[in-house]
């Protein structure tokens, strides 16, 4: 194994010389990983009506770690794309009629089968997208809870009789499921991120077509097989892989065919306006999941121990790409200082880098060489411009990047204005509670925030100011599918998990009950 010795650079800025020091970091060994393309749950073909379908035409599916292909998948397009939103379209019309709970009794043998088979789905997540093992397997416990806990809420679909004010009528509220829904993922959560969204709408008794990110196809197909395990009617679950350049025609048939009445996205703030402009035309309805870029607080007041374990928890979960990692961290002057310190030591003694399957492993690869690339981009602008390098700030090999941290960071630097999805820990100086606010909420996006401090006072004027859909306090890891999970401003539209998840996928429909006799 070799390892990249600690270096001393001198680099000249347009005010004086600055001092950098590179921290030790272990490249990741150049071994032989692959995925067994015969493991079980490896499945290459689209998934429409129940059956296994091909396309003309395939696309490979690489192993961000290594570089090398690990399988080839059905290239669905536009063709198979509406012929998925048509099988959906005619399963709804039986899937809507079926009562709460066999619906919630599906879910629960599909939940059932996916924690019987935890360890190949985690396999499956860890070849295709780079995540450490250990998170894999969270990643499926977390994915499973969702089709539990909505199988829970399909018998709690309530509707409501509302107290009339007329003698001769009776007034009722009925939900209904609005029908076929296009659900579109993104690949840092490819199992979680997709149940999350069909949880809801199969338990509001809607049918879903899914379209996986073009990079994490295979974890989509393993649930599209174990949902054929389970029992669930063909047409109800269907699965359309498609390689990026298949992805803008198979889009706009999900997004603009008048038999889909909802879009669920999770992904980019770019992409998600483009949708909304294509869900424009039909007038459907849509939940958005989009970019966040969450502030993470401490306060002099804080634990600045636990602080410190909190922002490890929160930054370096799959090497920084999740869409609620603390991307823009505010320390408070007075214990600016030891919060680096203490840190920067972190980040030496509990991550390593390497390929995912290594049990010891904590920080894989970027999803690509592309993330990398934005990675050290954010990086390098900071340094020109005045910020301290206290960790890594270098690339690996492929679209391996060594943990970064930045002192004295400002707040017009670019890795504090755009989303960084990656490693990267840049750490602004502020001096009064207002200051850290008015930094915080400047962005167009609230998906996240996090803050810490012991200051009861404190915590509530906080908790309510932050401009997000979700807050920690004194907490990095904050979703569950009990809780709400969504975002304000660009950050997106509704909510998912929680009680209120299951409402996306609910029309309300009033129905007046009139010529009844006041009397005997």
């Amino acid at each position: 194994m070799s390892t990249l010795m600690t270096t001393v650079m001198m680099m000249k800025t347009t005010q004086s010389a600055r001092l950098l020091a590179t921290a030790f970091v272990k490249a990741p060994r150049q071994r032989a990983f692959s995925l067994d393309a015969s493991a079980p749950l490896v499945c290459t073909r689209g998934y429409v009506h129940g059956r296994w379908v091909s396309a003309p035409q395939d696309f490979p599916v690489w192993d961000p770690a290594t570089g090398t292909e690990i399988a080839r998948v059905a290239d669905c397009g536009p063709e198979e794309a509406k012929r998925a939103v048509d099988a959906a379209h005619e399963a709804f019309q039986q899937w809507k009629d079926v009562t709460a709970k066999e619906r919630s009794s599906l879910l629960r043998k599909w939940a059932n089968l996916m924690t019987e088979h935890k360890e190949h789905l985690a396999t499956i997540i860890t070849f295709e997208s780079g995540k450490p093992m250990k998170e894999a397997l969270g990643e499926i416990a977390y994915s499973t809870s969702f089709l539990d806990w909505f199988s829970e809420e399909a018998r709690r679909v309530y509707g409501d009789v509302v107290p009339s004010p007329f003698r001769d009528r009776k007034m009722l509220l009925l939900k209904q499921p609005v029908g076929v829904a296009s659900i579109i993922t993104p690949w840092n959560f490819p199992s979680a991120m997709i149940t999350r969204k069909v949880g809801a709408a199969l338990a509001a008794g809607c049918s879903v077509v899914v379209k996986p990110a073009e990079d994490t196809p295979l974890s989509a197909l393993a649930l599209a097989e174990l949902s054929s395990q389970a029992g669930l009617p063909a047409g109800v679950f269907n699965v359309v892989p498609c390689s990026r350049e298949q992805t803008p025609s198979v889009g706009r048939v999900l997004c603009s065919d008048p038999l889909v009445r909802k879009i669920s996205f999770t992904g980019s703030t770019a992409t998600g306006k483009v949708l909304l402009k294509m869900a424009a035309e039909t007038v459907k309805r849509v939940s958005m999941e989009l970019g966040g870029h969450a502030p993470f607080i401490v306060f002099d007041s804080a634990d600045v121990d636990q602080a410190v374990q909190g922002a490890m928890a929160s930054k370096f979960r799959n090497s920084g790409q999740t869409c609620v990692c603390s991307n823009r961290f505010l320390v408070q002057s007075s214990v600016y200082d030891s919060f680096l310190e203490k840190l920067g030591a972190a980040m030496d003694c509990q991550l390593k880098i390497g390929h995912g399957s290594e049990p010891d492993t904590t920080q894989g690869p970027l999803i690509n060489r592309r993330a990398a690339d934005k990675v050290l981009h954010q990086t390098e602008d900071a340094l020109s411009r005045g910020a301290r390098l206290l960790r890594g700030g270098r690339r690996l090999h492929g679209s391996f990047v060594a943990p970064t941290l930045l002192a004295d960071v400002r707040a017009d630097m670019l890795c504090m204005q755009e989303e960084t999805f990656g490693p990267l820990v840049p750490v602004v100086r502020f001096d009064t509670e207002q200051e850290a606010l008015a930094i915080a909420n400047s962005s167009r996006v609230g998906l996240a925030g996090y803050f810490y401090s012991s200051d009861m006072s404190q915590i509530w004027r906080v908790a309510e100011a932050l401009e997000v859909g979700l807050v920690g306090v004194n907490e990095g890891l904050v979703s569950t599918p009990e809780a709400t999970f969504g975002g304000v401003k660009e950050s997106g539209l509704g909510r998912e998990g929680s009680k209120y998840g299951v409402d996306e996928y609910l029309d309300v429909k009033y129905v007046c009950l009139g010529g009844l006799s006041p009397t005997g």
